[in-house]
């Protein structure tokens, strides 16, 4: 697919220990000549955590992007209306952000950038990171599934035996999962193995 002239949200919340693995994958929408716009949860500008400062992250996600970082819901709010965005993808979304959209909730500006681009029928693409995937939030998996104009990343347990629970996306699938919505069809298989750490 030709990346150029579009326009790709890329919405970050606040599973951290994914942050590493998908900076390259914003890179890779930056190479391929789109246009990313960073979106990130309110976790990622305040917490500093064993995976990397605050600071840190937001430093790599504006020299990756070189645009500004939207991290507020007045600064998303614009983006229904502009319609700016050809696809948002969120990577990684955690099992709060799962929950809350599956819910029609919007506290975030990566909410509110989802809430966005549905009303435009553009494509949203969830790269899922919870330790409850299987769980409680497994019930807002399956209602997003079904939800028109919501895609998934593939994903599968990333660690069975000590968390049997949990979902991970496979980040490295990200722009192909991207590439597919705006076509608009799931990318195929959607539930994979995961290598296992």
């Amino acid at each position: 697919m030709n990346w150029t002239g579009k326009t790709v949200g890329y919405a970050l919340s606040g599973s951290h220990c994914t942050f590493e693995e998908v900076m390259p994958q914003i890179q890779r929408f930056v190479d391929a000549g789109a246009r990313v716009i960073p979106i990130v949860s309110q976790t990622l500008m305040t917490t500093d955590t064993r995976f990397g400062t605050s600071a840190h992250w937001q430093q790599q996600l504006k020299e990756i992007t070189g645009e500004e970082i939207v991290s507020t819901i007045v600064q998303a709010e614009p983006l229904g209306p502009s319609k700016l965005l050809d696809v948002l993808l969120i990577a990684p979304c955690t099992g709060n952000t799962t929950s809350k959209l599956a819910n029609a909730m919007t506290d975030s500006a990566v909410l509110m950038a989802a809430k966005a681009q549905m009303r435009n029928q553009r494509p949203v693409v969830l790269a899922i990171s919870t330790n409850d995937g299987l769980g409680l939030n497994a019930a807002n998996i399956a209602k997003l599934l079904v939800a028109k104009n919501i895609y998934f990343v593939p994903f599968g347990q990333d660690n069975p035996a000590q968390k049997p629970n949990s979902l991970v996306a496979r980040m490295d699938l990200v722009m192909e999962a991207c590439e597919a919505a705006l076509e608009g069809r799931q990318l195929q298989p959607l539930l994979i193995e995961r290598f296992r750490d």
